[in-house]
């Protein structure tokens, strides 16, 4: 038996859910609920970490390098998953923050068994991607030694690059390379060792964490409102109205208006609304601020009444 795995925590066996298989159903989804509940706490606790993680993230952004998100198994399909959220969300070209996972596309919809394993292909894809100093590589395994990830991050650091893990053990074999290690530990699972549970959820809520922190830190943000999302849908253009409205209180014809003037993007749109500014000068007002809008906001208010910038 593997002396590391069977040590970890999320391979051992819950007290809690030992007589699960003889429940009726309302008391099985009772037992997995009353165990979700504890997931936040454990995220709550790595608040520290999870920030420093942020801070690193942003600064590899800022100074034109991309974040890569490599994982195995449900972590890589969460990696996948958060990055590819980010372009419909945030207007992010969809270089800049990628997923790989353990086996390629094909495992996001079936087990590919043996390529977690794989540390060499670890290695391969990040020199395959070309990463540098300038990027953050983010590795997430639940038992924080699966070896395609260690594989992964351990290349990358050598790099140069920047390298933070993501894990649901303590003392883990990524935590030991890395830069930063995020370790929310929730514990045995509710089935043992199924880690697309508890540690899968707690992935996603510091996922949720990462990304949604560094693109307000990168202007891509409102008061609370995604003013950079792409309207590439009926749903998503209808959304972007209601955020031109409730930002500048215009009415439904006046915020369709400016949205399709402004080429279906809406920070540009409350730009215009808000100051004036046709699309041409709103664009040049919105990327002379770094793309923050109350930034741009004041300074074309501040243009209009002769103040000093």
């Amino acid at each position: 038996m593997d002396q590391y795995l069977s040590g970890l925590t999320t391979e051992g066996s819950n007290p809690r859910t030992l007589h699960i298989d003889e429940c009726e159903t309302e008391e099985i989804l009772a037992l997995m609920n009353e165990e979700d509940q504890t997931v936040p706490q454990a995220v709550r606790k790595e608040l520290v970490p999870i920030a420093r993680a942020v801070d690193l993230c942003f600064q590899a952004l800022k100074r034109g390098g991309k974040l890569y998100y490599v994982g195995a198994g449900t972590s890589g399909r969460l990696g996948v998953l958060d990055a590819s959220e980010c372009p419909p969300t945030y207007g992010t070209d969809p270089s800049l923050i990628q997923g790989f996972i353990a086996g390629g596309d094909r495992a996001l919809r079936e087990a590919v068994e043996g390529c977690e394993d794989d540390a060499e292909a670890g290695e391969r894809l990040i020199m395959d991607h070309g990463i540098t100093e300038n990027d953050i590589v983010v590795g997430i395994t639940a038992s924080g030694g699966t070896p395609f990830v260690l594989g992964a991050v351990k290349r990358a650091g050598e790099l140069g690059a920047t390298t933070v893990g993501l894990v649901n053990n303590a003392n883990t074999k990524l935590g030991a390379i890395c830069d930063v290690c995020i370790a929310p530990i929730v514990g045995p699972e509710v089935i043992t060792g199924s880690t697309r549970m508890k540690s899968g959820t707690a992935q996603k809520l510091v996922l949720n964490m990462l990304t949604t922190a560094v693109m307000i830190k990168m202007g891509k943000v409102y008061n609370n409102l995604m003013v950079d999302l792409k309207a590439g849908n009926q749903k998503l253009y209808d959304r972007s109205v209601r955020i031109i409205r409730t930002a500048t209180h215009a009415d439904a014809e006046t915020a369709e208006k400016y949205l399709k003037l402004a080429d279906m993007h809406g920070k540009t749109a409350i730009l215009m609304i808000e100051t004036g500014l046709d699309a041409t000068h709103a664009r040049q007002a919105l990327a002379a601020c770094g793309g923050r809008l109350k930034a741009a906001i004041l300074n074309a208010r501040n243009r209009k009444e002769g103040q000093p910038l």
